[in-house]
C-alpha cells in the first residue's frame, strides 16, 4: 500500500511539474502576442516587460503570495512567510509552488498587452510586484485556497482560472487603462477610431499558437491528480476540450469576419481562439460539446467587445480586455449553464466579488502609482518610441532612422 501511495505522490507531482512547464512557455506566447500586435519602435519594452514580469511573479509569489494564497493564517494576517508552514502528504510542496506561481504570471502577461506602447517600465513593474504578492492571493485565497469569503461565495466553481486568473488580469487591466488613458492618435476628437497595425502578423501568430499549446498545460494539470486511470481519463477530456474551444473560436471568427468584410481579419481570428481558450478554462471539464459552444460564443463575445472598448475610448493594443475579462466571465458562467451541480447564482457572486474586489484594489494601486512616479510616458518618448529611452535598445535597428 506504502508504494502505491508513493507512485500516487511522484504521478501527480511530475503532472504538477510538466504541465507548468508547458505554462511558462506561455509567458514566451504573451510576448510574442504582444509584440506583433505592436509597433516595432516598442517591441524591446514589450520583451522586456514580459521577462521582467514573470520573474517579479515568481519570486513575490514565493515569498509572501503563496502563504497568503494557501496559508493556515488566511489571506491576511499569520500566514507565513516563503513557503513556510505548509505541507502535503500527496504530492510535492515544490511542485505545486511551480505550478501555481506560472498562473500568476499569466494574469500579469494580460495587464501587459492592455497598457502597451505607453506605460512607464518602473511603475508596471512595481503594480505587478503588487499583484503578485497580494490581490492575487487574496483573492485565491477566498477560491483555490478555500476560505469562500466566509461562505460569500460558497459553490463558486473555476477549474483552472476563467476568472480566477484571466479576469482578474482583465480587471487590473482595465483599472490600469482607465488611469492611462489611450494612444495618441488612436481617437479622434469626434470619437472617431484610427487602427494602429502591429508590427508583425508571424510574431503575433507564433504567440497564439505557443498560449494554444501552453493552455493544456494550464487546464490538463488542473486536474492536480493523474495517479488512477480516472484521473488519466479526465486530463485526456480537458484536453481535447481545450483544443475544441480555441478551433471553434478561431472557425468561428473566419466565419464572421468574412460574412461582415468580405474578408478574414487575422488579428480577430487569432483572439477568436484565444477567446475560445478563456471560456474553456472554467469548465473544460463539462465535455467537448460544451467547450465548442463556449468557443463559438467566444468569438462573437470578441467581436462584439472590441469595438465597444472602443467606444469607451478604452485602449487595448492586443485585445486583452475582450479575450480575458470578457469571455473570462462568459466562460465561468458557462460552467453552471453545462453543469446542473453548479448553481450560477454561486458563479455570479463569485464573478462580482472577485471582480469589484480585484478591480478597487487594482484601481488604487495604479492611481497610487500615477499621482507618485506617474504612469505613462512623455509625448515625445510615445512619438520616439519606449525602447529608444526606456531600453536604450531597439529591436529592429538596422530598420531604424537612426541607424547609421
Amino acid at each position: 500500500m506504502e508504494n502505491i501511495n508513493d507512485v500516487k505522490y511522484i504521478l501527480d507531482s511530475f503532472l504538477m511539474i510538466i504541465m507548468a512547464a508547458f505554462v511558462m512557455w506561455m509567458a514566451a506566447g504573451f510576448a510574442m502576442l504582444e509584440a506583433g500586435l505592436t509597433r516595432t519602435k516598442n517591441n524591446t519594452i514589450v520583451l522586456l516587460k514580459n521577462v521582467a514580469l514573470y520573474s517579479i511573479s515568481v519570486i513575490v509569489f514565493y515569498f509572501v503570495g503563496y502563504n497568503l494564497m494557501y496559508g493556515e493564517g488566511g489571506a491576511f494576517i499569520g500566514s507565513g512567510f516563503a513557503l513556510s508552514g505548509i505541507s502535503y502528504d500527496d504530492h510535492s510542496l515544490y511542485a505545486d509552488f511551480f505550478f501555481q506561481v506560472v498562473f500568476v504570471a499569466t494574469a500579469a502577461s494580460v495587464i501587459s498587452g492592455t497598457v502597451a506602447e505607453r506605460i512607464k517600465l518602473v511603475p508596471f513593474l512595481i503594480f505587478v510586484a503588487v499583484l503578485s504578492a497580494v490581490i492575487y492571493p487574496i483573492q485565491g485565497h477566498w477560491t483555490w485556497g478555500g476560505s469562500e469569503l466566509g461562505g460569500l461565495i460558497a459553490g463558486f466553481s473555476d477549474f483552472a482560472g476563467s476568472t480566477i486568473v484571466h479576469s482578474v488580469g482583465g480587471w487590473a487591466a482595465l483599472a490600469g487603462a482607465m488611469l492611462l488613458g489611450a494612444r495618441s492618435g488612436k481617437y479622434g476628437k469626434h470619437g472617431q477610431v484610427r487602427a494602429i497595425h502591429g508590427s508583425s502578423m508571424p510574431l503575433a501568430t507564433l504567440g497564439t499558437f505557443i498560449l494554444w499549446v501552453g493552455w493544456f498545460g494550464f487546464n490538463g494539470g488542473s486536474q492536480l491528480a493523474m495517479g488512477s486511470k480516472e484521473d488519466v481519463d479526465a486530463i485526456a477530456l480537458v484536453v481535447a476540450s481545450t483544443n475544441m474551444a480555441a478551433a471553434v473560436g478561431a472557425l468561428t471568427m473566419v466565419v464572421i469576419t468574412y460574412l461582415k468584410n468580405g474578408r478574414v481579419d487575422l488579428t480577430m481570428v487569432l483572439n477568436g481562439a484565444l477567446g475560445g481558450l478563456v471560456a474553456v478554462t472554467a469548465g473544460p471539464d463539462n465535455g467537448m460539446i460544451a467547450a465548442t459552444i463556449e468557443g463559438a460564443v467566444a468569438a462573437v463575445l470578441v467581436y462584439i467587445a472590441v469595438p465597444m472598448f472602443d467606444k469607451l475610448k478604452l485602449d487595448d493594443p492586443v485585445g486583452a480586455l475582450s479575450v480575458h475579462l470578457v469571455n473570462g466571465i462568459w466562460g465561468t458562467l458557462a460552467v453552471a449553464i453545462f453543469n446542473s451541480e453548479v448553481s450560477m447564482i454561486a458563479q455570479i457572486k463569485g464573478i462580482i466579488v472577485i471582480g469589484l474586489f480585484t478591480f478597487i484594489a487594482s484601481y488604487v494601486v495604479w492611481y497610487i502609482l500615477k499621482i507618485t512616479m506617474g504612469i505613462r510616458v512623455s509625448d515625445e518618448v510615445e512619438y520616439d518610441g519606449l525602447d529608444q529611452h526606456e531600453a536604450g535598445i531597439e529591436a529592429y535597428p538596422e530598420f531604424s532612422k537612426n541607424f547609421r
